[in-house]
């Protein structure tokens, strides 16, 4: 028998942006799964000279989407592309795809974006913002709406420490339909230089846009059923589609990443500050259910505001950033890589001069030596220019590893006790259960497997503890070898001085 969640979503045509995404994807899987829904319409541009048609096609192949092929080869019929892109004044969108939109569609989720924090001021407002404000202007034409989930980021709001279920306008230096207006008078060119006057104290292009959007949803979402989802870090997923998939490498999975393939050794980090991370999956759940609560909520449109839902670790399930880096960093031996260059090992510190001073001896002088050797050998190098991004990327991501932040959650706790126990089990986004042991153990196996295109197996993972010891070993003797050559030193500098007073 159909759950509640399940029974809203028969029959029903979803449109949603961002479906290439991480989220996109896993929504997609999950929808196909686990309810009868009709047809999603998906939002894609060509991308790399393929096609959007191309691309979608291309989907039966991708992993995340394996599971449900083998249930039913036939569901990807049901989701179909639509041309657009969200960076064009119109969405890109043909006079005929519009008009199906408008004709057909019941439930909007809305996650395109642009996550890149250094993204160009003109392109992080025409995607982020501008988008937002063009597709509500479409939805305001759905006439069989019952639904839109906008999809923003817990670091909204970034600019104070605790993070309520409200909107924040008064931390913008300009209301959004001024920036806008500026978007559309002035060239790409000056829009960037005013950037950093523009955001004021915000720390990057991505959040301030975010913020931004969320004013547009205040003024003009009025009589539409909305709610505004804001979770936390999205970072692989624990049960669903699979354990421990992931497409990326941004946030804290590149730090994983980096410092099991023993590259990365030092890092921007505050290990007691608060890890608001999630899991794909369990975002994908509370996007659906969101969706569900909106349609049957009838006071949500006729409230003056839409709803806002955080989400981030439960406060009796919290983990610090140096739980995050200890529960990964004793796991290192299960799932090793195989391409490992050194031991994985990684200090943190919030110092930034300290980083930068330790980044020299940890990162800088091997990458020197290994590009030497490549050069000798007639390769080309490339140690010292992966650093130069390395570290690039540690100064961008630093407010937000190293502030902590707090967050309220009570409208995500009332919308899961309004689930039945069903739709808490199929849809389950409850973060006071997950277990952040079991689930570092899913996320690295998934970084070896998605990421590291490691062969899966217990012979690849041997092989990779191998390698592991041998260079448990080399770093070992490598260790001794410094500690015996500074004391060597520091006991020729005593004897100097101990000759001077005698």
């Amino acid at each position: 028998m159909a759950t509640d969640v399940q029974s809203f979503y028969k029959d029903k045509t979803v449109f949603l942006t961002g479906g290439s995404g991480f989220l996109g994807k896993v929504t997609i899987a999950k929808l196909l799964c686990t309810t009868e829904v009709k047809r999603i319409y998906v939002l894609l541009r060509a991308k790399r000279g393929q096609e959007m048609r191309e691309r979608c096609a291309a989907w039966d192949k991708d992993p995340v989407f394996g599971n449900l092929m083998k249930i039913n080869p036939e569901a990807l019929k049901r989701v179909v592309p639509c041309g657009g892109d969200c960076q064009e004044p119109d969405l890109g969108l043909s006079n005929s795809d519009r008009q199906v939109l408008i004709d057909e569609v019941q439930i909007v989720i809305h996650t395109a974006a642009t996550v890149r924090f250094v993204e160009p001021l003109h392109i992080a407002l025409a995607v982020n913002t501008r988008a937002t404000l063009l597709m509500i202007q479409l939805a305001k034409e759905m006439s069989h709406l019952e639904s839109f989930v906008h999809v923003s980021t817990a670091y909204s709001n970034c600019v104070v420490e605790h993070v309520s279920e409200r909107f924040y306008p008064e931390h913008l230096t300009c209301p959004a339909e001024k920036i806008l207006e500026l978007l559309e008078s002035i060239s790409p060119e000056l829009l960037d230089e005013m950037a950093p006057a523009l955001m004021g104290k915000y720390p990057n292009t991505y959040t301030y846009t975010k913020a931004l959007a969320e004013q547009v949803l205040q003024k003009e979402a009025k009589d539409l059923p909305l709610t505004i989802f804001r979770p936390g870090v999205i970072i692989a997923s624990y049960k669903e589609p699979m354990p421990g998939w992931i497409d990326n490498l941004y946030g804290p999975i590149a730090v994983l990443y980096g410092a099991a393939f023993g590259i990365l050794h030092i890092t921007l980090l505050n290990l007691k500050a608060q890890a608001g991370i999630v899991p794909v999956d369990y975002c994908v759940n509370m996007v659906l259910t969101c969706a569900w609560n909106t349609a049957r909520d009838t006071s949500i449109k006729l409230s003056p505001e839409p709803p806002i839902y955080n989400f981030t670790p439960n406060n009796d399930n919290l983990i610090t950033w140096g739980g995050f880096r200890d529960k990964a960093a004793r796991l290192r031996y299960t799932y090793p890589l195989t391409k490992m260059m050194w031991l994985p090992f990684l200090h943190c510190t919030t110092i930034p001069w300290l980083f930068r001073f330790t980044a020299i001896f940890y990162h800088l002088l091997p990458g020197y030596g290994i590009d030497m050797a490549l050069r000798l050998w007639g390769k080309k190098p490339r140690m010292i220019k992966l650093y130069d991004k390395i570290h690039k990327n540690i100064d961008i991501l630093a407010p937000f590893v190293i502030t902590s932040w707090s967050f309220d959650t009570v409208n995500t706790r009332k919308l899961w006790a309004k689930m039945s126990v069903e739709d808490q089990k199929l849809y389950d986004f409850n973060m006071s259960s997950v277990d952040w042991d079991d689930y570092f153990l899913q996320a690295l196996a998934g970084v070896r497997i998605y990421l590291a295109k490691e062969e899966p197996g217990q012979e690849v993972v041997e092989r990779g503890r191998k390698i592991y010891r041998r260079f448990q070993f080399l770093h070992r003797l490598l260790q001794f070898t410094l500690y015996s050559v500074a004391a060597l030193i520091l006991w020729s500098i005593l004897k100097r001085l101990l000759g001077l007073f005698v």
